[in-house]
């Protein structure tokens, strides 16, 4: 505690004390109200005609549902659908489909577990107590209240009363079981930001319901404010200083530029734009990573600043233009990632929410921000990941959006294939742009950003592969925060990433679902790309711990169009048990006795893999297995799917090296090709003839690549 006390800053210290007291002067009823009375801010008349203009355009628009009609009309199908199944009270929610709270609602049960989360204060709740709140996640999901942004498109998009008599119902249900300050669904200031915007979204989407009286929205004005003032009071500057503290600042944006006659409006919205602004140069690295090593918050990221600079438009707000740029280079990350087949790799965690899901999709489809984006910054790469206009373009940027995105030629990105993202640690192997193209990604960067890492994955030097368009190898993904923790450690493993594991040790060891006891990292040697190949050579010392000091060096080496090879080198002293592991998409997977394996895909072309090494290698499959955990995949979360995981061992002295080939071939079931080792005097293999094709490595890391009439088993 000294120590951690000693690394505060003065300002950190006066913050978290500032914090504290005012916890504990909430708790006992004395914090201000600042002067709150919205009846007299603003009557919903006035709102009607004037207010709601500062708001997105689409959700202003009257022709925003006759154009989804038009362009996307299997829209209406699809909103209708869920919005009646809120009416019956049935929520789907993160990875979950149909969720039962009660008749009525109860806004505090995690329906998975059982659990109810206490009524008391929210200072007073361990939130990350699966025993006494459940899932927080799924609690905290529900009252989001996103899903009454689906009952206003709902109503737009049919004119039912229902849906806006359901929305002021479920209202002031909430504001009944949930007073200021009480329970769960106060004990994160970025729930509360969330739950807000959702509010702001509503009120614009009912606004010309009869639902929408004077007295309920005077309620729930009120609420804005309260949820606005709490968000400033514990903004996140420490303890999530991530998406948490940009959601909250987004949350203050959106109440003081919707609201401008609130008299605390103008501070809530400097603040809010102001955090906004510098997050997205420590939040943004200078290659475009977002810096928690996530692909699902850096999507949570992207669609705040898209959400700021859209709604800073619509009111004329400035925003300094480093904020759009940083945002471009985002998107050119997230484009470089993504797979050929459209879908978007996941990296670290990823929890299956969004900021304001406007349309149903799937934790990796990025489409949405994709053609958002597009039609706000004019990219044309952007459009072409995005395939077409999506209805977020609509409800966002209404008819204008629409116009700008059609006026885009969509061409893909006009950067290499192949890049290094030095500062976020990525690099990416691919072919080319087209939708059946091969990639690769290589991990060679941190466990996660800074501070606790704790969206991070020990998975140092992994790989993911997408071959003929297709994900083959893959992160595992999420599953649990805190439902169960076995699972929680297990998704984030370096067991379960495709890399080497010594000793059946992981690169990390988990403290607590969010933090790290150490924080190894990668270090990259050396990155060439040229357009016949591209190198990666990086290291890391994660088992530098163990009895003899193990350290790890992997090498990449893509042949463009033909194959990648895999070069391992574990060195330390002693014998140690070793695991090159694989970890495959739900596809069907085999292997020999003669080390291949075979990986088939859809339309059977797949993937072929094969080791060599200077000591014998034992190969196996493991799925869905428990005793131990290995053999799953996790698409979203509270979900998981039994997955093969492959896996090559050995016991044996360094120095090891494993040289594996993963080539990707048309007929997987089909015969071998020619492949044998080149061996080095120390018998170490020091390259690969692949068919017609030899490949050496020397030891500094250069390589060399020619065809040859005959070379197999020749000793170098």
């Amino acid at each position: 505690m000294r120590r951690r006390l000693r690394r505060m800053s003065l300002d950190e210290l006066l913050g978290r004390s500032r914090q504290e007291v005012s916890k504990v002067l909430d708790r006992t009823g004395l914090l201000t109200r600042d002067g709150l009375t919205p009846c007299d801010a603003i009557d919903v008349e006035s709102f009607r005609a004037v207010g709601s203009r500062r708001f997105f355009a689409g959700a202003v628009s009257q022709r925003t549902p006759q154009l989804l009609d038009v362009r996307l009309p299997a829209v209406r199908n699809e909103v209708v659908s869920a919005a009646d199944a809120v009416c019956r009270g049935r929520f789907d929610l993160l990875g979950y489909r149909g969720l039962l709270f009660g008749e009525p609602v109860d806004w505090h049960l995690d329906p998975v577990s059982g659990r109810r989360a206490p009524f008391t204060h929210w200072s007073r709740i361990d939130h990350l107590d699966y025993a006494l709140v459940g899932d927080h996640k799924v609690v905290w999901e529900l009252n989001r209240h996103q899903w009454m942004v689906g009952l206003g498109q709902a109503y737009r998009l049919t004119g039912d009363p229902r849906y806006a008599d359901a929305f002021a119902a479920f209202v002031r249900q909430w504001m009944d079981a949930n007073p200021r300050g009480m329970g769960i669904n106060w004990a994160s200031s970025l729930e509360v930001a969330l739950r807000l915007i959702s509010w702001c979204w509503s009120l614009c989407l009912f606004r010309d319901s009869a639902a929408l009286s004077q007295g309920l929205f005077a309620e729930m004005l009120g609420g804005i404010w309260a949820h606005a003032a709490h968000v400033e009071r514990y903004l996140s500057y420490y303890f999530s200083p991530n998406t948490h503290l940009t959601g909250e600042a987004l949350g203050l944006v959106y109440a003081g530029l919707l609201f401008p006659e609130l008299p605390p409006s103008k501070r809530w919205r400097t603040l809010g734009a102001r955090i906004l602004a510098d997050q997205s140069g420590r939040q943004i690295l200078p290659d475009g990573v977002y810096f928690e090593q996530s692909t699902g918050y850096a999507r949570y990221t992207l669609e705040i600043y898209l959400h700021f600079l859209i709604l800073a438009g619509r009111t004329a707000w400035p925003i300094p233009p480093a904020v759009a740029e940083r945002v471009g280079r985002l998107l050119d990350f997230l484009l470089a990632v993504r797979s050929p087949n459209g879908s978007m790799p996941q990296i670290g965690d990823a929890d299956s929410g969004s900021l304001l899901p406007l349309a149903r999709r799937a934790q990796d489809d990025f489409r949405g921000v994709f053609a958002t984006a597009a039609a706000l910054l004019s990219r044309a790469d952007c459009a072409w990941a995005a395939g077409a206009a999506t209805p977020e373009v609509l409800w966002l940027l209404g008819p204008a959006g629409l116009r700008a995105f059609d006026a885009l030629r969509p061409a893909p990105p006009g950067l290499s294939p192949s890049r290094l993202f030095p500062d976020g640690g990525c690099v990416v192997m691919r072919t080319g742009w087209e939708p059946d193209a091969h990639q690769l990604i290589f991990d060679v960067g941190p466990l996660g950003g800074p501070g606790s890492g704790g969206h991070g994955h020990a998975d140092l030097l992994s790989v993911q592969c997408a071959v003929f368009g297709e994900p083959c190898l893959v992160d595992p993904g999420t599953y649990s925060y805190s439902g169960d923790a076995a699972g929680r450690d297990f998704f984030r493993g370096t067991v379960a990433h495709s890399t080497v594991v010594v000793d059946g040790e992981p690169q990390a060891r988990p403290a607590g679902p969010f933090q790290w006891r150490t924080r190894p990292l990668a270090r990259l040697r050396q990155w060439r790309s040229t357009p016949e190949f591209d190198l990666a050579d990086a290291e890391h010392a994660a088992y530098l711990h163990l009895s003899g000091g193990v350290t790890h060096r992997r090498r990449v080496l893509f042949v463009k169009g033909g194959y990648w090879i895999v070069v391992d080198d574990v060195d330390g002293q002693g014998e140690h048990q070793v695991d090159l592991r694989f970890q495959f998409a739900q596809i069907e997977l085999d292997v020999d006795p003669g080390l291949w394996a075979r990986a088939c895909g859809r339309g059977g072309r797949g993937l072929l893999i094969r080791p060599f090494a200077n000591v014998a290698l034992k190969a196996s499959i493991h799925s869905g297995e428990f005793d131990p955990r290995q053999g799953w995949t996790s698409a979203e979360y509270g979900r998981q799917d039994a997955s093969p995981v492959l896996v090559y061992s050995t016991v044996s002295k360094g120095p090891l090296r494993i040289m594996t080939l993963l080539l990707p071939t048309s007929d997987p079931r089909g015969a071998a090709p020619s492949v044998a080792p080149l061996v080095g005097e120390d018998s170490l293999p020091v390259g690969l003839v692949v068919e017609r094709e030899r490949v050496h490595f020397d030891g500094v890391g250069a390589f060399r690549v020619r065809a040859v009439s005959s070379a197999v088993g020749r000793r170098e």
